[in-house]
Parts: structure tokens; C-alpha cells; sequence
């Protein structure tokens, strides 16, 4: 392990280690058996069905899960699937989701899709990446992916089997005993074969590849990037982008003597790419509690004593997961702990200050991309950590911010505002996204990747982003294309525009709002309103949490909606609430954009203002905040 404080840093780590001379292995297999031949008898993976402290779990060792990686990938090998042929999986977390992972992307390319998705977006990504094989779960209470699946395979023609997990082996008890009586029924009614999991893969070799492992580099993943509209983009990753993310974490971050928790699924580039990775690149010991994360049962109350039972020395979140950490007590022993990695939204910094302050662990924020594989940047561990980043470029990452000018595209300046671009090995050139159509437009000078982020890099070469040029909405990590909401109210006779938008929250970090101009005459009421976009919205986490009826939506001078506009009105609504429910006399006085923050209030007191506790509370958005005497027209 490297380390690295700054920048100069990183530039010593790229002449010390040249890549792609510093690949620790050509395919995904090989850095496997290299890892298993070094470490072998250490823990590898460990998943815990329930979330209690003392709650049976299951380690696999190096040897073990190589074994069951390797009987993975001859399975498939021997349903027809060849290298380019895809293999699915909808699956919570488990160890078979893992091996399904690796086993997957040996055998050809593995697809994780998540299982939250309904049944017609779902059938969209298998149709998109022509599936042959899906892994999903055997029908099991609490659960409606086995259901779903039935519908999304009967939409799904090259499907021809679906192997079936049966979480009922890691039951004991009563439970074991319970459930076959109450499995709800799953009207299967589709084409394809379907067989279970355990009896297949049992067939199969554990200590030989029945084929011979790829040659060298070549697409072995497919990851949707949300799915929230009819046809989500599926972005392609290579052995290349995917054993870089392993060096990454390996180099910089983690060993073999590393326990990781990582409640985040295992159909999300953070949880593959950047932890499961660098495990297998370092030998490190990767713990995965309950199916569904921190979405799990009693995870969140158990999870000090989780990390006090495993020793954790590494902690994998996101912002929403420490907020909700931050509603229970410390309750157990966590000096084993080294650092913390927040990822997948920006992180308030109240929330910063509170989780460092309970727990004494220095918390570490990164950023990274799906269609670049994941990894971007991140705070240095062993350096200044400047809150509101996401930190330094890693290795042989090239970032610059560009923008568009009648000249053409240039760099931008020191701290000045552009579209965020990456060329690192976890791009794909030209060929980033399955649909060739959705690659164009999509590169500057060819190989820098245009993520649609805005940001700015300051005069340490810490990336900032300061809001996003593709619209899109984060809700606690998960990405809502806004075009789901303002389609489904386009259906609506009254509806004469709608934008949607991410509103600041406190938990979330954005929720879904939007804003509605109704045709002429209308007296549909904003209830009704909110009613139809249940109905019509298929995505849960897509309906509005908020809807108000506009006079007139703000528009460009060509008719487009004019969103900035709505997120300041977003913006002062919501802080202003927050202001009047904590009892401080102060209100927002505009909203403005600044050339480095993006998007900050400007507060005007009302009276006398505890400063402290306000900054407590505006602390838990993510936009920042000012004072109006401190406002500088020349910063717009």
C-alpha cells in the first residue's frame, strides 16, 4: 500500500507505477488465483442473513470462494454462454450473488441489474443485453423478485434459463421449518428453463476452468445506469477498467489484513468495482450484512456492534447511511476502525462534523462514475480532506474541465465552473454505453469522457462539483431521470408543462420535486395532481415528494423550461422551513449562482440568530449558504 497526502503524490505513484505496465493481471481469473495462491487460507467474503451481532453468517476463504468461482463459470460455460454472451443476475446480496458476479464475468459478461426495478424495465435491460441466463431468487416470503422476474423473462426472448436461489439454507430454526409452508406461489408462465442454483452448480468442476480463460482484455460487465425511464443506458466494463478499480483500492487504500463492511448491493459499481475489487486485487476480507444492505432489517441499529464483531478497519457508506447512523448511539467498540469512504452523492457538512466528532473516524469523501467504470477521485487518507470535495484524481485518472465556446471546446481556469471530463482505464472511448447512438456527443477530443457533472478544480488539484449539466436527480445515491415525472404529467389534459427537479433534503440529500404550469383554464387541484403521478410514475422512488401549481413555469427565450430558476424557488422553500420548524429568525433572501459553490442562499436575519445552531441546521443540506452582506455580484 501507497501512500498519498496530495497531488504530487499521485504524480510520484503514476512514475513509480506506469500503467498499464502495473496491471496486476490481464483477466479477471487471473488476479482471482493470484490472490488465492498468496492468501489463500484468509477470509474473503463473509454475508449474515440477519443483521444481529451474534447472527450465524458465512465466511468463505480465499480457496473457497476461488473453488466456487471456478464451478460458477464452468456452469455457465456449459448453458451455451461464450464470451460475449450475457449472463444476468437479480439478486440481493449473498454469496451466491458474489460467485455469480466473478463466476459471470469469467464465463462471459455478467449483467447485475437491480432488483428493485419493475418487471418492464427490468425485461428492457435483459432485452438490451440479450441475456441467455439469469440468476435470480427461488420465490420466498417478503420478496417480490421471483414474481417480478416471471414477468420480466416472459418479455425477454433469448432468455433460455433462469437458475433459481433458495434463500432458505441460511435459515436455522424454526424459520427453516416455517417457510416451505408459507413460499408464496410463482406463476411462472414464461419460455424459459428454470432449475436451481445448488443442484446445478454442484455438477461442476471446483478446481479447473473446463475452458480456457480469456486471452486478454475484453468486455466482461454490463451496468444499467437506473433505469427509471422505458430503455435505461447500459454502460459496457472492461477486465481492464474493472482490475484497475482492484489496483486502485489495492495500492492506495487496503491489504490483506483489511476487514471492509459494505451494506451497499452488489448490483451498484461502488459495492463491485470499488470494494470487491480491491479485495480481490489486495487478499482484504469483505463483509456484506443482511440481503438488502442498509436497507436490511435492524442493520442500522445493530451496525456499531457489526463493525466491533468483524473488526472493521474500513467502512463503506453513503450520505443517507450516515445520517441514519447518526440517529443512534456509538454503542459498541469501534477502535479498529480506520477510515470511512462516503461516495455516490455529495455529503452535508454538518453531517461530516457529526460523524467524525461521535465515532473519532476520519471520514473520506470520493466521487466516481458508472460510465467510467467508478473510480474518479477522492480525499487523500493521509492528507488535508477539504470538506465539500471529492477529493484528488487517482493514478493515471486524467481530469480536466472543459467547456463549450464559439471557438470550440477549451480548458477552463483554476477554479472556474466547466463540465467535469475523465479519461482514465476504466473509460471506454467511444464505446461507452451498449447503444451507439448514445455515444455520440459524448467524448471531447476523442477520449475525454463528458460525465455531465459541473465542477471546477482548485489551485491544490481538489475536484469540486458544483451541479450537474444532465439534470439528473440523486436521491440518496440512486439516480432519477427527471424525464419519468414530466412525461407522466405530460399524459395529464390540464398539465401544460412540468419540470422536475432534486430538492435539497436533509436525509436524502435530493428528493424529487416538481413544478406545474396548467393549460388555460384549468382548476385541476395540486392533490389530484400528486394522485395521477402515483399512478403513473412507475418508479416508487420517482414520485414527487413535493408538487406545486406555477402561474407560469420559468422558459428560455426558445420555450425550454428554465430549471435553475425552479431549484432556487426549491431552494428557498425548503430552507426557510427548516429555518421557521428550528425557531431561527432568519429567511432566505434570494438564491444566486456563484462562479466556484454553484447555488447558494442568502440568509437575511429577521431578529436575533443563534449563528451555532444555524449552522447546525442548513449544515444538513448539501447547498451552501451566506449571508446577504456577503453577497458579491461579481461572483455570479
Amino acid at each position: 500500500m501507497v501512500k498519498f497526502a496530495n497531488a504530487q503524490d499521485i504524480r510520484d505513484i503514476e512514475a513509480e507505477l506506469p500503467w498499464p505496465s502495473s496491471q496486476p493481471a490481464a483477466t479477471l481469473y487471473e488476479m482471482l488465483s493470484r490472490t488465492k495462491d498468496k492468501h489463500g487460507s484468509l477470509n474473503a467474503v463473509t454475508f449474515q442473513m440477519f443483521s444481529g451481532p451474534k447472527d450465524p453468517a458465512e465466511t468463505l476463504s480465499w480457496n473457497e470462494l476461488h473453488a466456487r468461482v471456478t464451478q460458477a463459470a464452468n456452469l455457465f460455460r456449459s448453458l451455451g454462454v461464450k464470451e460475449g454472451d450475457t449472463i444476468a443476475y437479480v439478486l440481493p446480496n449473498s454469496t451466491e450473488t458474489v460467485v455469480t458476479l466473478l463466476g459471470g464475468a469469467i464465463a462471459g459478461v455478467v449483467n447485475p441489474i437491480n432488483p428493485l426495478l419493475e418487471p418492464e424495465q427490468i425485461s428492457a435491460i435483459l432485452r438490451e443485453t440479450n441475456a441467455k441466463v439469469v440468476v435470480t431468487l427461488k420465490e420466498f416470503p417478503k420478496t417480490d423478485v421471483a414474481q417480478k422476474m416471471a414477468e420480466a423473462v416472459r418479455h425477454a426472448p433469448h432468455v433460455h434459463t433462469v437458475l433459481e436461489v433458495d434463500l432458505l439454507r441460511y435459515m436455522t430454526g424454526l424459520k427453516k421449518f416455517i417457510i416451505p409452508f408459507i413460499r408464496p406461489k410463482n406463476p411462472v408462465g414464461h419460455h424459459a428453463r428454470v432449475v436451481d442454483w445448488d443442484a446445478e452448480v454442484s455438477k461442476h468442476p471446483r478446481d479447473r476452468l473446463t475452458f480456457e480463460d480469456s486471452k486478454g482484455d475484453r468486455i466482461a460487465a454490463y451496468f444499467h445506469t437506473g433505469g427509471t425511464t422505458g430503455m435505461p443506458k447500459v454502460a459496457q466494463h472492461s477486465y481492464s477498467g474493472m482490475i484497475y478499480n482492484g489496483w486502485i483500492g489495492h495500492t492506495l487504500l487496503f491489504t490483506e489484513e483489511d476487514n471492509v463492511i459494505c451494506p451497499l448491493p452488489l448490483f451498484h459499481v461502488f459495492a463491485v468495482h470499488v470494494i470487491l475489487m480491491a479485495m480481490v486485487a489486495s487478499g482484504g476480507h469483505v463483509i456484506f450484512p443482511t440481503p438488502q444492505g442498509y436497507r436490511g432489517d435492524g442493520v442500522f441499529d445493530n451496525f456499531w456492534k457489526l463493525v466491533e464483531r468483524w473488526k472493521v478497519t474500513f467502512i463503506i457508506t453513503v450520505p443517507t447511511a450516515i445520517a441514519a447512523k447518526m440517529q443512534r448511539p456509538v454503542n459498541a467498540d469501534v477502535s479498529s476502525v480506520k477510515t470511512a469512504f462516503s461516495g455516490s452523492a455529495p455529503l452535508p457538512v454538518e453531517l461530516f462534523h457529526r460523524f467524525e466528532k461521535a465515532t473519532g473516524v476520519t471520514l473520506v469523501e470520493g466521487y466516481g462514475l458508472t460510465e467510467a467504470t467508478c473510480l474518479v477521485s477522492c480525499n487523500p487518507v493521509h492528507g488535508e480532506k477539504k470538506i465539500g470535495s471529492v477529493g484528488i484524481p487517482f493514478p493515471h485518472c486524467n481530469v480536466q474541465i472543459l467547456k463549450q465556446t464559439p471557438e470550440g471546446v477549451i480548458e477552463c481556469d483554476i477554479d472556474e465552473v466547466g463540465e467535469i471530463c475523465v479519461d482514465n482505464p476504466g473509460v471506454r472511448e467511444g464505446a461507452t454505453y451498449t447503444e451507439s447512438d448514445k455515444n455520440r456527443d459524448l467524448f471531447h477530443y476523442g477520449n475525454y469522457l463528458r460525465t455531465g457533472d459541473l465542477g471546477r478544480i482548485d489551485q491544490d488539484g481538489y475536484l469540486w462539483i458544483t451541479g450537474r449539466a444532465k439534470d439528473l436527480i440523486i436521491r440518496g445515491g440512486h439516480n432519477i431521470d427527471p424525464a419519468e415525472i414530466e412525461e407522466a404529467l405530460a399524459g395529464h389534459n390540464d398539465v401544460a408543462f412540468a419540470g422536475a427537479i432534486g430538492q435539497p433534503d436533509s436525509f436524502a440529500g435530493e428528493l424529487p420535486c416538481v413544478y406545474v404550469e396548467l393549460v388555460d383554464g384549468s382548476e385541476t387541484r395540486e392533490d389530484e395532481l400528486m394522485e395521477w403521478c402515483r399512478q403513473h410514475i412507475h418508479e416508487r422512488a420517482a414520485i414527487p415528494k413535493h408538487l406545486e401549481i406555477l402561474p407560469e413555469l420559468p422558459k428560455t427565450a426558445v420555450g425550454k423550461i428554465f430549471k435553475p430558476d425552479l431549484r432556487k424557488l426549491a431552494i428557498t422553500r425548503v430552507y426557510d422551513k427548516a429555518l421557521a420548524e428550528n425557531g431561527i429568525d432568519a429567511h432566505v433572501a434570494m438564491v444566486k449562482e456563484d462562479k466556484k459553490l454553484g447555488l447558494v442562499a442568502y440568509l437575511e436575519k429577521s431578529g436575533q440568530v443563534d449563528e451555532e445552531k444555524l449552522g447546525h441546521v442548513l449544515g444538513e443540506f448539501t447547498r451552501p449558504w451566506r449571508w446577504k452582506s456577503e453577497y458579491d455580484p461579481d461572483a455570479d
